[in-house]
């Protein structure tokens, strides 16, 4: 079984929590991107980070300006700060839930391609859906390409997608007959319908991630038995590649 989440937009750096395990399997391909990103001016980055505010795009161009790929590195799991993350709650696992983690999780990233949670990285600002042209390609989707989709299914893994639309794109247009990949939906009934709010579903994923690495999860039942903040399984709305999880009010 593989998970895989999104990364977060706000990161920060810890170099002595935890150390990191190794670089990231695709630096040379960060390498290509971050040459592309120091080829664009101050104007021409803040439209890309477009919804990044003048204070932050002047730290994030400063950063790209003399950004090292290779030391004073964090480990991905406690780089990204997001909702998700504080809900993994990475820093108070035990050693053998750190080594499911390791073996199990893998983040999306628009910067690094696909992270292990303990592959060193620095702080970067680049999503998935950032328009950047790399190497005359039409944006990082195009940049990538199938290169994430192999890694995830080189072994016919269970993929758990537990990602943002944004990043679950770049590989679902991949996918092939026989692979199976499981997307998680958290929401509340409306209208008949499990509809998902932005912020909830955060702290969902996060609290899911954690569910499948303290029972060491490795079959599709599994994600089944999560409850974790009211949630349950519906069964009857459902399908072999979407499962949907209700949040009951109390």
């Amino acid at each position: 079984m593989k998970i895989i989440i999104s990364p977060a937009r706000t990161m920060k750096s810890d170099l002595d929590s935890l150390p990191y395990s190794g670089l990231p399997k695709y630096l040379e391909q960060s390498k290509e991107i971050l040459s592309w990103l120091r080829t664009r001016n101050y104007d021409q980055l803040h439209q890309l980070w477009w919804n990044c505010s003048e204070r932050l795009a002047r730290i994030n161009y400063q950063r790209i300006k003399g950004m090292d790929l290779i030391t004073n590195l964090t480990p991905a799991i406690l780089a990204f700060h997001g909702l998700q993350y504080q809900y993994i709650g990475a820093g108070v696992m035990t050693d053998q839930q750190l080594k499911y983690l390791q073996e199990h999780l893998r983040i999306l990233s628009g910067f690094y391609g696909i992270l292990r949670p303990f592959d060193g990285i620095t702080l970067y600002r680049l999503g998935m859906g950032d328009k950047a042209t790399v190497n005359h390609t039409k944006s990082l989707y195009e940049f990538w390409g199938d290169r994430l989709y192999q890694d995830l299914f080189k072994d016919n893994h269970l993929v758990v997608n537990l990602a943002s639309n944004e990043y679950s794109k770049a590989i679902r247009p991949f996918l092939k007959r026989n692979d199976k990949m499981i997307t998680c939906v958290f929401g509340e009934m409306v209208d008949g319908k499990i509809k998902q709010k932005a912020t909830l579903a955060k702290m969902a994923r996060g609290n899911m991630v954690r569910f499948l690495t303290e029972i060491g999860a490795e079959k599709v039942a599994d994600l089944k038995k999560f409850s974790t903040g009211g949630y349950r399984f519906r069964t009857d709305l459902s399908t072999e590649d979407t499962f949907y999880f209700e949040l009951v009010k109390a």
